[in-house]
């Protein structure tokens, strides 16, 4: 069931596949490098089914182990490094039977049993189609973890079709679908994947320059990141060809800042979950936040303002929870969208929803006015709990020059007051030039 994609690599033969900390490994040395993988997985009895832990930055060997395992139809779960109690509550809930702690080379990687039998009957369903698998665990800003199941002979699928090969920075690590969806991607089309240790505006401009990196996988947050930096001024980004963002919505004052910044990249938005793969997308304009969603293998419905999706490539389910398929098979994503004709919107996740007395405030709408302060760089809005309302609208604020907090916070009540109903303007406002992001480049919401 995967063998194609690994015929199709060995095509590629002396062609660039992947860029690590400034060198390059053709298709043939990726392809050595996996054997090599396959040699230390026979010496340590690891085989199809087998629930194997690869632990480490997303480096060449990552990747080289990445696919060895989905050779061996294994079952494998991407950790990058993880604080200690992390890290034991991920092994424990994927089971995981080994651990394989990356190293700089092959004969460096340290291999642990870890004396569990993985049980559990989504790796059942597996085992019993002989086809190799992944587990993803969910950033778990809003509770513990999910872990989500997935076929990766599926999710091989949708890479058989030929486009256009490509140069495109691996923004995203293995440990998030995004990661694995630009490694699989690029290769299966004979692209070439650049990975960086730092992922920082000047850093990520650099490496553009460098490689000519045609294509850059992101999230709104680091762009904005990138705008605030100006970075891109100081780097020829000339090679640019496509930036694409999702994992969260995207300020339109920042899409349009984007868009002055580098016209001659074209900009779309994306969008996929863990739990059903990356869907087609088109977006309206480089400026605008409408896209339509779909394309084969996927459908969706929208139901009471929240987006359903049924796909082809969806989970096999949780491991540490109930999966929300309804009878037909569509995912509930939790996102609200707004409709127009054959494009969507998307607001945000119903989690995020502020509820002031009643009334319904969505964190984006707020940031996006924010944002068209020349004074706010940065903003990251949330609920706090208010005995009176329920919720109260909270803003923390990065700024683009010093300046008094009480008179910012003033400022910033005038300006949304002009802009804003009564009840989406920031009762509270602080003032904070620590970045706003988790480690995904996602904004840190924490109600209260």
């Amino acid at each position: 069931m995967t063998a194609w994609f690994f015929q199709r690599l060995e095509q590629f033969g002396d062609a660039d596949a992947i860029i690590f900390d400034g060198r390059t490994h053709s298709y043939e040395h990726v392809l050595e490098l996996t054997s090599q993988w396959g040699a230390l997985l026979d010496e340590h009895g690891i085989r199809a089914g087998d629930v194997v832990a690869l632990e480490g930055p997303s480096s060449v060997e990552a990747c080289a182990g990445l696919l060895a395992l989905i050779e061996r139809a294994a079952i494998v779960v991407p950790m990058a490094p993880l604080p200690t109690a992390k890290r034991a509550e991920f092994l424990e809930v994927a089971e995981a039977e080994t651990t394989i702690t990356l190293g700089a080379a092959t004969a460096e990687h340290r291999v642990e049993r870890t004396g569990r039998r993985a049980a559990h009957e989504l790796y059942g369903s597996l085992r019993d189609a002989a086809t190799p698998g992944l587990v993803l665990f969910s950033s778990g800003t809003t509770g513990r973890s999910k872990a989500t199941v997935l076929d990766m002979a599926k999710m091989l699928g949708k890479y058989r079709e030929i486009r256009r090969a490509s140069r495109t920075l691996g923004f995203l690590n293995l440990d998030h679908i995004g990661g694995i969806n630009t490694l699989l991607h690029t290769l299966s089309q004979g692209g070439a994947m650049v990975t960086i240790a730092e992922r920082t505006p000047a850093t990520v401009c650099a490496a553009i320059a460098a490689h000519q990196i045609h294509v850059l996988p992101t999230t709104p947050t680091f762009l904005n990141m990138l705008l605030i930096s100006g970075e891109y001024a100081s780097h020829d980004l000339s090679s640019l060809r496509l930036i694409t963002y999702g994992t969260e919505p995207m300020p339109l004052g920042v899409l349009r800042k984007l868009h002055e910044a580098l016209p001659d990249a074209r900009l779309k938005q994306t969008y996929g979950l863990s739990e059903l793969g990356i869907l087609a997308t088109k977006s309206r304009g480089d400026d605008s936040l409408w896209v339509k969603l779909g394309g084969e293998g996927f459908a969706y419905e929208i139901r009471d303002s929240i987006l359903w999706i049924r796909s082809d490539m969806a989970m096999l389910g949780y491991l540490n929870a109930p999966a929300p398929f309804d009878e037909q098979g569509y995912f509930n994503t939790q996102d609200a969208v707004e409709v127009d004709g054959d494009y969507v919107r998307i607001l945000g996740r119903r989690s995020e929803l502020i509820n002031v007395a009643g009334e319904k405030v969505y964190p984006s709408e707020v940031e996006n006015v924010l944002l068209e302060m020349e004074l706010i760089a940065d903003a990251t809005v949330s609920g706090r709990s208010s005995h009176i309302t329920g919720q109260v609208v909270q803003a923390l604020v990065k700024l683009t020059r010093p300046a008094d907090p009480r008179d910012v916070a003033r400022q910033v009540r005038l300006f949304c007051s002009e802009r804003l109903e009564s009840y989406k303007v920031p009762l509270l406002v602080e003032v904070s030039q620590d970045d706003h992001h988790s480690e995904r480049f996602k904004k840190a919401r924490a109600a209260a």
